[in-house]
């Protein structure tokens, strides 16, 4: 019974040893066939790199501003009593814009002027009898302190007084009126904004590699999307002497006129600045570079390295039944990271990486690993547009 369990068990073992052992053989001879089959070319567009002349402008984005602009606010209280603007008005500096209720305030003012009529008429009268020796001096002193606190009060007076009538800072035009007649105002309660806007200014941002490039004078040209076709010309008008240790970017302004009022504080907009000279650059277009967290990088169009001595020979590829044959190349790409520069139109500078002539691929990107093959075709090309425009339909 014994020797019987033993055989069976035996059987079992070398039944079960050839199925896993076969299974395993067919493992390895299946891996070995596909790392053997050859990577099917992938096609792609070229383009070479080529060598550009640009002219040295530098493009950034900023945010208009008025040369003046406040909210128009009452210093002192009291109830609206005249209002002499109307909504959207263009004004003076110091024409008129509301008149609060001074009633009570004139009214002091008028009790103050007596106070110091007879604060005067008791100085002359001590400095009479002062020069006859008939007082002493600290009683004429008194009397004289007296008469030029009185005159003090009066000027305090008259200066709250004039604080009732609220005028223009500066010449402008006005926004939306906030208050209306009877309406009680807190001190501080904004009225109107009034702006300047001719000329109007513009501020932005450029990397601190520009410190001690870019001077004031040099010119720009603003555009913003409500005016898509009209560049407004300016000038850069200051500097700010210091980088921001957050952004490493230094703040410019620049002034240009707005006759037309057609550029509004706190638009957003495009500028470009005029550098002196030109620059020579190496450019490829922009469907050439692969972004990614580790840099970005570009494929380069290179020749397959010939085989090393001795080793076998590259089997020739044979279709699956029902598949097209697999197109021969001697072309393959080779994944290379570069330093990137400005941005235009279609075209991006590359600073560091890349050699006049190479060829990168321009389509098809997403596809292609280091070394893989590839087929050129560029019956379809991206576009290579230094200004491109949006075709019209």
């Amino acid at each position: 019974m014994t020797k019987r369990m033993i055989i069976v068990l035996a059987l079992c073992v070398l039944v079960f040893g050839a199925v896993f052992g076969g299974k395993a053989f067919m493992n390895v001879q299946m891996n070995k066939f596909v790392d053997a089959m050859p990577v099917p070319p992938a096609t792609v567009s070229a383009s070479a790199v080529r060598e550009m002349t640009w002219d040295n402008k530098l493009e950034a984005i900023g945010t208009l501003v008025p040369v003046n602009g406040a909210d128009v606010t009452a210093e002192v209280g009291g109830i609206v009593t005249r209002l002499m603007f109307e909504s959207g008005q263009k004004v003076d500096k110091g024409a008129p814009l509301v008149t609060l209720d001074s009633a009570s305030e004139l009214g002091e003012l008028n009790r103050l002027k007596a106070t110091a009529e007879l604060s005067e008429l008791n100085r002359q009268r001590r400095e009479k009898l002062f020069k006859l020796e008939a007082i002493a001096k600290s009683d004429y002193d008194a009397a004289v302190s007296e008469s030029n606190a009185a005159k003090a009060a009066i000027q305090s007076q008259a200066a709250l007084l004039a604080k009732k009538d609220i005028r223009a800072p500066f010449a402008g035009q006005l926004g939306i009126r906030k208050v209306t007649v009877g309406q009680y105002l807190q001190p501080g309660t904004a009225i109107v904004t009034l702006q300047s806007v001719d000329p109007i200014e513009f501020d932005f941002d450029l990397p601190e590699q520009y410190v001690g490039v870019v001077q004031p004078g040099f010119k720009v040209a603003v555009s913003v999307d409500s005016y898509p076709d009209i560049a407004f010309d300016g000038a850069v008008l200051a500097i700010e002497p210091r980088v921001d240790v957050a952004t490493r970017n230094f703040k410019l302004r620049a002034r240009m006129p707005n006759p037309d009022r057609k550029l509004t504080p706190g638009q957003f907009g495009r500028v470009k600045l005029e550098l002196p000279g030109e620059r020579h650059l190496l450019v490829v277009p922009r469907t050439a570079i692969s972004y990614s967290s580790y840099g970005s990088a570009v494929f380069v169009i290179v020749k397959k390295p010939p085989p090393a001595a001795g080793s076998e020979p590259e089997a020739e590829s044979k279709p699956m039944p029902g598949m097209p044959p697999m197109t021969k190349t001697d072309l393959m790409v080779a994944q290379r990271f570069v330093k990137l520069g400005e941005v235009r139109g279609d075209f991006v500078a590359v600073l560091d990486g890349l050699k006049p002539g190479e060829q990168v691929a321009t389509s098809g990107l997403l596809k292609l690993r280091n070394e893989q093959p590839v087929v050129i075709d560029n019956s379809i090309q991206p576009g290579q547009d230094l200004n491109p425009k949006p075709a019209e339909s």
